[in-house]
């Protein structure tokens, strides 16, 4: 998510950041110290992430096509640190002249805790409401969590975009939605996939994933 700070007003942007630092501030002290099992295989998803932002194709200014990764962080991690992840890859890709520092708050309220929390609400429902199985884990939290939460993403930017005048409505739903549709099919099917990888195979990496809950039956 690099939308360009010139496109927004400055009173927007400068309450987004103090929002966006506010969280940030609440991440860490919630997030607390990870778990040294797990930073090594944290750290890869966030390169990997980052490598694949930088495969965007960007149409027009704030209006790009690429993979999200936010609620594969979420599941990853959990919350608090996915939320310290999306910062970091964006101010990296701030540093790396891919994104504009001014425009941070924003980036990371729309294309960080919006799909994480959203996540995060689609897995502690599906936890209280639906049988612990492994398959609700992997077809709805994880394949549908992925393809929900880069569509919000998408949603927002949209109409973020819109009511800033940047683009004419037509445009932004009749050109850029529908792209965005089929966009969110790949987020799910790659998030699906990498959580149904990383559970059979490595599940200890895994934060939301607990093998009592889902595989132990006895």
């Amino acid at each position: 998510m690099n939308l360009p700070a010139a496109l927004f007003p400055s009173l927007l942007l400068w309450l987004c950041n103090a929002l966006a630092l506010a969280l940030l501030g609440l991440a860490f002290v919630r997030g607390g110290r990870p778990d040294p099992q797990r930073v090594n295989a944290w750290l890869a998803a966030v390169a990997l992430t980052a490598a694949l932002w930088s495969l965007q194709l960007t149409l027009r200014p704030g209006l790009g096509f690429h993979l999200l990764g936010a609620a594969a962080f979420s599941l990853l991690m959990g919350p608090w640190h996915a939320v310290l992840a999306c910062a970091l890859l964006l101010l990296v890709q701030g540093l790396a002249g891919q994104g504009e520092i001014p425009a941070f708050g924003l980036d990371l309220l729309i294309g960080g805790a919006l799909p994480v929390g959203l996540t995060t609400v689609l897995r502690l429902a599906c936890e209280r409401c639906l049988p612990a199985n492994l398959f609700v884990y992997i077809f709805l939290v994880a394949f549908l969590g992925g393809g929900l939460s880069l569509l919000a993403v998408n949603l927002a930017a949209l109409l973020f975009l819109g009511l800033a005048g940047a683009y004419p409505w037509d445009e932004l739903l009749g050109s850029v939605m529908p792209y965005y549709l089929l966009l969110s099919w790949s987020e799910a099917f790659t998030t699906g996939l990498v959580l149904s990888i990383l559970v059979v195979y490595r599940p200890h990496w895994v934060s939301t994933f607990d093998d009592r809950r889902y595989l132990d039956r006895r």
